[in-house]
Parts: structure tokens; C-alpha cells; sequence
């Protein structure tokens, strides 16, 4: 994540970052003892002053793999940031600050390791300095700690398999075939039913296959984000019985004296006891600050998460090296304690969890209801009327079969199918789902919060902009002054030389070979950038045999720039790195003392100026006016400024030697004053090419997508604009002070919500876009927040971990559905609390742990993970168009004409299961196949408490339009044949079975098992074209043709109806097999009139979706599902 830009720009004046003491209520707090708010920071030094020589420490990198940690884990929202709670206003409740210190806070607060002297530390960890730890006390701290690795989450095994078995309908399934088997025996004796033990067995396989699917789905979760888990170096470089070991990390115990150097990631929270003065390390994946911190020997700060000579597990040394005692490892680290809280797992359910709930719950409650219909009538009439008509048993197995008849068994099927579909379609376009439950939520965002640096930008830095006195230059421009001017005595040449030598970063010599842009640096963002442009210009290896670096001082937040100080090696390096005047005047014990870092503070340093021929002159009020107005201009680009000085130091103004213990203090002293100005760079983060699109793309969905930075208001805004999240003029950007506290002003074309593109384009005289700073974030009431939540556009800079959370959770508040993007340990609040978090696959473990969604690629990725969601709503609710029809109405409806009306249950309820499981589930799961129709990105985000995945249009299309379609024919088809064969449907009416004397009951037996199989065939063969005319809400089937076009045919359709149809010759053509079932061969006229009716069903849908598409505001427009 974004930490503090490491180089200040002109608008840390504007926003006083450097001199503002901040407010007492946003001090950070750890613990009740150490009040922030009244704390002096520590007088030590920053820096260790003995020089190290670092080729003693070396080591090598260390190898690292990643370890599988539980996918199902996710950082707790309790444990508010990473290891300490920050009170922003008395509007975060005081309980919750207390709670959030009792969990982590208050422990970390009591840690003492920095506060201790080096003996002290060595003494209590009882180890040597010189020899390490012996053998034997190696066994027993191992005893005492355990091993260097994080404690495995609780098991929650017991919980998950009761969820597969009995979550969704699996509990009414376990009961159904329970009491059908009672139907069986001992109810059914003397001559038990065969159909009924048939029925249980399925009931049970069902019941059995669902919870399979169920494990199958989590298991495959499980596997596909373990693949991506992983915390910890594989080996480090220790001190064992006075000899240097390499071992595993795994390995480590309090005590060992552990070796570090550039590249290494630390396996242990570790006590510097000796360090290099370039020694800088990267700390963002616990604090999101992108900005190194140099290392010490020395106490920098009380607090233990802060101070500087403590290395801190899973951070990473950038330059230089040093060595440490560890002083924890394993869970008491601060990245254990923070992944042992990941073990909570994420509570609430996902959109789509919800959704199907409340159609369980709909579904059941109808199904108890008829349940209740049939069972008062058969006790109040049936059983006194017509006893022999159903019998005890007979009534369980009619209570079954209207729990089968209402039941989609195909759907958890057709579900994890779909789901596990879709997750793979999204993990080739580079996209991983943690849980299949949470891909559709993205498909409901209305609102994305993003950070800035590796999302939207490209997290690489490059010098865009050059300046030399008034002259500003591209590189390519200045590398073309160069090549007309010569290579030396100019000043592109004197910048260039000073970019190269002051400067930490260092060329990996395994890619000098490639192209400049992809080499590899070892260093920081900004070195990295300022190295590029001077390796540019000339071979930075040249510099170096030139000048010999004698001292440095390591950029630290506090001075904001570093030092290097160079004595020359070779004659020639005169003509690239100073003035004429300056060439002719050095001496042989001069040094060369030059200054990188914030312009704020070094150009108040400077009292000359390089001029454009390469001489120096005095820097007047003209002048300084002219780089004041360059760099308020580049960083309103969004652009990070460094100014690059120097100084040449003669013989007789130094009182000390580099190797002397004050050189330190008189370089900075020297550093105060009477610099030369060589000129200014401008860095910028770009970003990523794909990045404006994806934002058009989204903002044209409905999405509105929001920065949310720890960059300065103006670097933010200026990035806003280019990745265009902000679309008006600059003129028109709203502030904090538009904001009114009493809500009785509401922005114009703020107060209807979310404007259209084309309406975005035609008001930016109207308030749109607003940019607020953390700070301005913490005295915002409701009312305020009301009216922010409303803007299309925003920008929230300067933002720390707990306001990332609070803005979440108030747009939560407000009905909007929330994704948040993050990469980095301190992100991982906001991720778990959003709706959907999303985190970058290059982003720390922890946070790819509490997200749900991680993005491999890029950003951009993101616009498919929306389509896709919305893709599994829509194809979810095909699925229930095409399910419903004849897996509960039709299915239904035999069953209450059989109780009510006396007619025979004219589809056997084994039947009734072979569609719900067989022939309809293979047809919903190919569903999950179609492709997203045309104006999939260009619809708003559904509303999730209105646009449901059933609704009273959806029940109206599967009941009415659809149901009553295949009802009526299914029941014509059947009474048909019974009145060809003898058995009319005048003897059958109000029957309860009671037939004429000339009909034998195994005549009209074997005449309705065909007319069964009549109904179920139609059903089957009916819903064929039920599913070609589902696969789309509103376009014609010529428009999205199921086969012969790429971009919308769908094979699979074709392979489920020939499943289907196998289905029927199975269960209707296999002789012992109809028996068990009490099913039979149907005459082949009627496999053709299905047909027919199939063709009007599709004919029917067709003409009401030209209806819709013609008159989209129209009656039946607004009855469509």
C-alpha cells in the first residue's frame, strides 16, 4: 500500500505534512502506559555512527517459499490495524478502542527488546555474541518455543461437514427419505411398495450427492488459494557454537545471532546489535509506509512497532546488512501475533449466500404450506370419505413427494457447478476466488475503494522531467544536450554524475544485460528511478571507478535527504561531476560531498546554482522563484521532486577523517549551507496503460470507483485525474468546506446519486468530485458523510488503516455494496469488512488472506471478475427459469389433483426425482456456459434488497408463462392416451379410485404407468426448449444463437438433451428396471408432440422478448424477469 512519499513535494507544504504536530485524538496508542500524545521521541541517534564494512556480512539471499496457510482465515475486523488501535474521534466508541488495545495493543505495548542495552539483551537470552548458541541450548529453547513458524488455526471439521450435509434442502432430503422408508417397512407390510423403496434409495443418493458437491466446492477453494499462501524465508545465515550456519528458517530460537544483508527477508523479529550505515529496511508489509527506514544500533523511538534497531519478521533489508540477536519467533513475532488473529474466520454471509437463503425459505414455506393443505384434508375429509383412497402411508409418501415436488434437488448441483464454472473462467483471466460464494458479490459492488501505488500505477518509479537552472528537459531531451555539448564540463554530465554517485541503489549484475527498464535494483522506488536516468546518460560503473565513496548517510524520514561524501580516484571523473572553476581549483585531499532529497528542505541550503553551460553562479530571488515555481508545477503533476547538490570539501575545512567517530556530525553540519544546486527530477509512479479504460469501463456499469491513498492531496488528485477517477476540472474539485455540517446544502447533481457517463461529460460546471485528506476524514459528521457517500467522484489521500476501515463501513451504512483493493498487511481492516475484498497476488500474505478475491494480473482484471459476477446472478436465475416450470409446478400439480380432485398422481414421484436430478440439472449446470449478453457492463449494479434472485416476476415467468405451458400439455398428452386406451378421464374424475366393474385394477395400473411416462417425457422433451429460450432475458435467439458464433454458442446445450433423452430410454426401456419404478414404453407419436409444444413455448418467448426489447418501458417490460 501507499505509505508517506520518502521525498517531499510541494504539496507537503500545502498540506504541512513536514511541521504539523497531529491532533490528540489520532495519536497512536499501545498500550495504557504509553500515552503518544505526551511522549518525547528519543534523543538517540538515528543511525549507528561506527562504519561497518558490509562485505563481512555478507550472505546469501536467502531462498523463500511459501507455506500453506488456511484460505478460510481472514484477519479480524477487531484487530483494527496492525498491531495497534488508532483513536480517530470520540465518534469510534471508546469500548471498541479498548477492546482493540486488550487484543493487541496492550501486549505489544509491554515489549522491551529496543529498550534495553545490547548486554542486557545478550544477557537475558543467554546467548554470545561471539559464539552464539550451543547445541544443547538450541534443544531447550526449541522445547520452550516450538518451531519458527506459524500455529495452525483451530479445526473446525465437525462444523464444515455438518453444513455439507444438512445445509440447504440436505435436511428436508435426510427426513424425506427417512419417512418414505418407513412407508416401506414396517407401514407397508404386508405387500410393501418396491416404487417406495426406489424413492428412499434416490432420497438418500441425493441427500448423499449434494453433500459431496458441497465439500467439493470448499475443497476446491481450499486448494486454489493455498496455491498462492505463504509467509516465511526458506534458510537463513546463523551463529552456532562460533561457527556461521546456514539453516532453516523454521529453525530459529530466541538467542541466535542471525546474519542480514540486501535482499534478505527477516524469518524472526530481531535486536540489531551491529549494522552497516547504508542498512535500510522496507516495512510496508506491516505499515503500508513505502518509505525504507535506515537501521541502528541504538533505541530510535519508545515504541516498539517504530523504533529502529528492531527488525520486524517478514520485512525486507534493501540495502546494506546487518547482523541481530532474535528476540521472538513464531507467534510472538508481530507478524505471527497479527497471522495467528487471521485464524478468525470471516464472519456473515456473502450477497449470494443471502440470496439463496431467502429462496430456501421460500420454498419451504410454500412446500410446509400445501404439506398443511394436504394433511387437514385427509384427516377432515379423505380419511373419513374415501378411507381406501390414501392410507397412513400413503399420506407420508404424498407429504414426501410435495417436499419433492417443490424441492429443486438439481439446484446445489446446478449451484456448485455453476459457481465452479465461472471460477475457472475467472481464474484464466487471471482472477482467483477464495470462496465460490464471492464471486457473484462483485457482480452487486456499486462502489470500489482502490489504492494508488501497484494498482492503478505501475509501482515503478521513472524520472519523467529533468531540470537544470530554468531549462526543463525530458531524459531523451537531455540526453540529446549531452550529445551536442560532449559528455563532460555541462551540466546534463554534472547531473548526471551526482544522480549516480549519491545514490543507494545498485544494478543486479545478473541483468546488466537487459534492456535499462527491466533491469533488477536493489534499493528503494526513488533510487531505483534516479539510477535509471543516470545509467541513461553514461555507464554508472564508471562513476564508481572514479570516485570512492568514503561516507553516507542514509536518507531517514526525519532530515529528508542523504549524504554521500567521494574522494577521487581518477582525474577524468572531475570533468563529469563539476564546474570548470571547481576542476581547476581541487586538490588532491578534497572531498566531494553531495546531497539527494526534499526540495523544501535543501533549497533553502543552496547559494548557487549550475547554469545551463555548466558553470556556477549565484542563486538569487529570480532564480529561486523560477525552481519554486518548477517544482509546484511538477508536483501538481503528481509528481515526486528530488533535488540533487553538492559541495566540494577542501582539505582545511574539515576538522575530521571519514574514519573519525564525529565525521557524521560536521558532514551535517557541512550539509547546512552553501550547497550548489545541480538541479531538479521529477518521479512519477505512472499509471498502468490499461487503467483509464477499466475506470471508463466500470464507471459505465454503474460502478463508481474511488483512490484511497496515503499519497499528499495534490499527488492523489493529480493521479485521480490521469487514471480519470476524476473527470472535472480542476476548478470544480470539491473540498472538505462544500460539506455542510447542518445538511441543509446538498450539491446540485450530488443529491440523485450516481450520474451517468453521458450525463458526466455535459455537467462538470456541477459539483461531481471532491478530494479529502485523512485528517479532514475525523471531524465529519453524519450528515456530512451523508452528502460525501453521494459524490461520483473521490479521492481520500493521507489515509491511515483505520480510516480505510471507517470509509468502508460508512458506505456500507448507506445500502452501497463495497469492493476494496489492497496489497499491503495494514489493508487487511478494510479488506475483511468490505464486501468483497480484493487483493493484488504480488501483495503480503496477510492480506491475500483476509480478501476474497485475488487479482494475479493486474487491475484491470477487475472489469472481468465484474462481468463474470454478474454473469452468475443472471445465469443462476436462468437456471431457476428453466428449473421451476417441471421441477416444482408441474411436478406439483399432479400431486394436489391426486388429493383433492381423486385423479390418480399421474407422474410417479421416482419420476419427478429423475427430472430434478437428472434430466433438468444437466441442462441448468450447462447454463452456467452462456455467455455474458451485450449489455451485461452496461446495466446499473442490482440493488440488492430489489433486484433478488427470486422475485414475483421470476415466479411468474417459471409458474404462469412457462408452468402452465407445459401443465397443460403434459396433462392432455397423458389423459389422452388413458382415453384411447379406455380409461377416460370421466372415470377418473373425483374417482379416489374407484373404477367401473369393466375395468381391472392392472389394466388401468399399467395404462397410467404409460401416462406417466407420457407426462414425463413431454415434461422432458418440452424443457429442451425451455432451455434454448432461457439462455437469454431479453435478446432474440437469433441475436445470441446457441452454435455457429464464437462469441455467443454454447455447445454444451447440445450433450445435456442427449443426456436427457438417454435418460428416458434408461428408465423407460429397461424392462426390470421399469418395474422397481412402475414406469413403461410410451408409443412413439408421443416423442414427436413435445416437439411441437416446444416449438410454441420458444415461438411464445421469443414474440415477449421482442415486446420488451421494442417497448422497453412498456406493461409486460415491467413484468419481465
Amino acid at each position: 500500500m501507499e505509505g508517506k512519499a520518502m521525498y517531499a513535494s510541494s504539496e507537503e507544504q500545502d498540506d504541512e505534512i513536514f511541521h504539523v504536530q497531529p491532533r490528540p485524538e489520532m495519536r497512536i496508542r499501545f498500550g495504557a502506559q504509553d500515552e503518544e500524545a505526551g511522549r518525547q521521541t528519543s534523543t538517540l541517534p538515528r543511525m549507528a555512527r561506527t562504519i561497518t564494512n558490509s562485505s563481512q556480512l555478507s550472505a546469501t539471499s536467502s531462498r523463500r517459499r511459501r507455506v500453506s496457510i488456511d484460505p478460510a482465515t481472514a484477519l479480524p475486523i477487531t484487530y483494527r490495524t496492525v498491531s495497534f488501535a488508532i483513536e480517530e474521534s470520540k465518534e469510534i466508541p471508546r469500548a471498541e478502542a479498548d477492546r482493540a488495545k486488550k487484543d493487541a495493543a496492550a501486549e505489544l505495548g509491554d515489549l522491551e527488546w529496543h529498550t534495553l542495552s545490547t548486554d542486557d539483551v545478550i544477557g537475558r537470552l543467554e546467548t554470545s555474541v561471539t559464539e552464539g548458541l550451543s547445541k544443547e541450548q538450541v534443544e531447550v529453547k526449541t522445547k520452550e518455543f516450538g518451531k519458527n513458524m506459524p500455529s495452525k488455526p483451530p479445526s473446525d471439521l465437525l462444523s464444515r461437514v455438518f453444513g455439507y450435509l444438512f445445509g440447504g434442502f440436505g435436511s428436508v432430503l435426510l427426513i424425506g427419505g427417512i419417512l418414505v422408508t418407513i412407508t416401506y417397512e414396517p407401514l407397508g407390510e404386508p405387500n410393501p411398495a418396491q416404487a417406495n423403496l426406489a424413492l428412499a434409495i434416490v432420497l438418500y443418493a441425493v441427500f448423499v450427492i449434494q453433500a459431496l458437491f458441497n465439500a467439493w466446492q470448499d475443497w476446491s477453494s481450499s486448494r486454489t488459494m493455498a496455491s498462492i499462501s505463504g509467509m516465511l524465508p526458506d534458510d537463513c545465515f546463523v551463529l552456532r557454537d562460533g561457527n556461521r550456519v546456514e539453516l532453516a528458517a523454521v529453525s530459529l530460537v530466541p538467542g541466535d545471532i542471525l546474519y542480514i544483508k540486501s535482499g534478505n527477508k527477516l524469518p524472526a523479529d530481531v535486536r540489531f546489535i551491529e549494522i552497516s550505515s547504508d542498512a535500510k529496511f522496507d516495512r510496508s508489509i506491516l505499515t503500508g509506509e513505502s518509505q525504507p527506514i535506515p537501521g541502528s544500533i541504538e533505541n530510535t523511538d519508545l515504541n516498539y512497532l517504530e523504533t529502529h534497531n528492531i527488525g520486524m519478521q517478514g520485512t525486507h533489508c534493501i540495502s546494506g546488512s546487518a547482523i541481530g540477536v532474535t528476540v521472538s519467533t513464531g507467534d510472538k513475532t508481530v507478524f505471527g501475533k497479527i497471522a495467528k488473529l487471521t485464524n478468525t474466520p470471516k464472519t456473515g454471509m456473502t450477497t449470494l449466500q443471502r440470496e439463496i437463503l431467502r429462496f430456501i425459505i421460500i420454498i419451504c414455506s410454500i412446500m410446509v404450506f400445501f404439506n398443511i393443505v394436504v394433511i387437514i384434508c385427509w384427516a377432515a375429509w379423505l380419511r373419513h370419505s374415501h378411507p381406501d383412497w390414501i392410507t397412513v402411508a400413503g399420506l407420508i409418501v404424498d407429504i414426501v413427494t410435495v417436499a419433492v415436488a417443490f424441492i429443486p434437488e438439481g439446484l446445489p448441483i446446478a449451484l456448485t457447478a455453476s459457481l465452479t464454472i465461472t471460477a475457472n473462467i475467472m481464474k484464466r483471466n487471471q482472477v482467483l476466488c477464495k470462496s465460490l460464494k464471492t464471486v457473484e458479490t462483485l457482480g452487486a459492488v456499486s462502489v470500489i475503494c482502490s489504492d494508488k501505488t501497484g494498482t492503478l500505477t505501475k509501482n515503478k518509479m521513472f524520472v519523467t522531467e529533468c531540470s537544470i537552472a530554468e531549462k526543463t528537459m525530458t531524459p531523451e531531451q537531455a540526453i540529446e544536450f549531452q550529445k551536442s555539448n560532449g559528455m563532460t564540463t555541462n551540466c546534463v554530465a554534472q547531473l548526471r554524475s551526482l544522480a549516480g554517485l549519491c545514490n543507494a541503489g545498485e544494478f543486479d549484475a545478473a541483468t546488466l544485460h537487459l534492456p535499462l527498464a527491466e533491469r533488477k535494483i536493489a534499493g528503494d522506488a526513488t533510487d531505483q528511478a534516479v539510477l535509471r536516468l543516470s545509467e541513461a546518460f553514461g555507464d554508472v560503473r564508471q562513476l564508481h571507478v572514479l570516485w570512492r565513496k568514503t561516507f553516507e548517510l542514509a536518507f531517514n524520514s526525519k532530515n529528508k535527504f542523504m549524504i554521500r561524501t567521494l574522494t577521487l580516484s581518477d582525474h577524468e571523473g572531475l570533468g563529469l561531476a563539476v564546474s570548470p572553476q571547481e576542476q581547476a581549483e581541487w586538490k588532491n585531499e578534497d572531498l566531494l560531498l553531495t546531497v539527494k532529497g526534499a526540495p523544501d528542505i535543501l533549497v533553502e541550503r543552496c547559494t548557487k546554482y549550475v547554469g545551463e553551460d555548466g558553470h556556477v553562479y549565484p542563486l538569487n530571488a529570480d532564480m529561486r522563484n523560477s525552481i519554486e515555481v518548477i517544482k509546484n508545477k511538477w508536483s501538481s503533476q503528481g509528481k515526486r521532486v528530488i533535488l540533487l547538490a553538492r559541495k566540494v570539501l577542501t582539505g582545511h575545512q574539515r576538522q575530521h577523517n571519514p574514519e573519525n567517530n564525529t565525521f557524521e556530525a560536521e558532514i551535517m553540519r557541512q550539509a547546512g549551507s552553501h550547497l550548489i544546486l545541480v538541479g531538479l527530477v521529477g518521479i512519477v509512479d505512472p499509471p498502468r496503460d490499461e487503467i483509464p479504460e477499466v475506470v471508463k469501463v466500470l464507471r459505465r456499469a454503474g460502478i463508481r470507483i474511488f483512490m484511497v491513498t496515503g499519497d499528499f492531496k495534490l499527488t492523489a488528485q493529480a493521479i485521480a485525474i490521469e487514471c480519470g477517477i476524476i473527470t472535472s476540472p480542476t476548478g470544480m474539485i470539491h473540498d472538505v468546506s462544500k460539506l455542510d455540517r447542518n445538511g441543509l446544502e446538498t450539491p446540485k447533481s450530488v443529491s440523485s446519486g450516481v450520474i451517468s457517463e453521458k450525463d458526466a461529460d455535459s455537467k462538470h460546471g456541477d459539483a461531481r468530485s471532491i478530494t479529502l485528506s485523512g485528517p479532514e476524514l475525523i471531524s465529519l459528521n453524519d450528515s456530512q458523510w451523508d452528502q460525501l457517500c453521494q459524490y461520483e467522484e473521490i479521492v481520500f489521500a493521507r489515509t491511515t488503516p483505520e480510516q480505510k476501515l471507517r470509509i468502508v463501513k460508512e458506505f456500507q451504512k448507506r445500502e452501497n455494496i463495497v469492493g476494496m483493493t489492497g496489497d499491503g498487511v495494514n489493508d487487511a481492516p478494510s479488506l475483511k469488512a468490505a464486501d468483497i475484498g480484493i487483493a493484488l497476488g504480488s501483495g503480503s500474505d496477510i492480506a491475500i488472506e483476509a480478501a476474497d478475491m485475488v487479482l494475479l494480473d493486474s487491475f484491470g482484471a477487475v472489469v472481468e471478475a465484474v462481468k463474470y459476477g454478474r454473469v452468475v446472478f443472471d445465469n443462476l436465475k436462468k437456471t431457476l427459469i428453466y428449473l421451476l416450470p417441471a421441477g416444482t409446478f408441474c411436478e406439483f400439480l399432479p400431486i394436489i389433483t391426486n388429493v383433492i380432485l381423486g385423479l390418480p398422481q399421474i407422474l410417479s414421484s421416482f419420476l419427478m426425482i429423475m427430472i430434478c436430478c437428472l434430466t433438468d440439472c444437466a441442462g441448468a449446470t450447462v447454463l452456467a456456459y452462456e455467455k455474458p449478453e451485450a449489455d451485461v457492463l452496461l446495466r446499473k449494479p442490482r440493488d440488492v434488497k430489489k433486484d433478488r434472485l427470486v422475485d414475483w416476476k421470476l415466479l411468474f415467468h417459471a409458474y404462469v408463462f412457462l408452468g402452465m405451458q407445459e401443465a397443460i400439455a403434459s396433462f392432455a398428452m397423458a389423459y389422452w392416451y388413458c382415453q384411447r386406451r379406455g380409461v377416460t378421464f370421466s372415470i377418473l374424475w373425483l374417482g379416489y379410485g374407484n373404477y367401473p366393474p369393466h375395468l381391472s385394477d392392472e389394466h388401468v395400473q399399467n395404462v397410467l404407468a404409460v401416462a406417466s411416462s407420457i407426462y414425463f417425457v413431454n415434461l422432458v422433451i418440452m424443457q429442451w426448449f425451455n432451455l434454448m429460450a432461457t439462455r437469454t432475458r431479453r435478446l432474440s435467439i437469433f441475436q445470441q444463437p446457441p452454435a455457429f458464433n464464437k462469441a455467443t454458442q454454447n455447445l454444451w446445450l447440445f450433450p445435456a438433451i442427449i443426456f436427457a433423452l438417454v435418460v428416458i430410454f434408461i428408465f423407460l426401456y429397461i424392462p426390470g428396471l421399469t418395474s422397481a419404478i412402475n414406469s413403461s414404453p410410451i408409443p412413439a407419436e408421443y416423442f414427436f408432440f413435445p416437439l411441437c409444444f416446444g416449438m410454441w413455448i420458444l415461438f411464445t418467448d421469443e414474440v415477449r422478448k421482442l415486446y420488451v426489447r421494442k417497448w422497453p418501458e412498456g406493461w409486460l417490460a415491467r413484468v419481465a424477469w
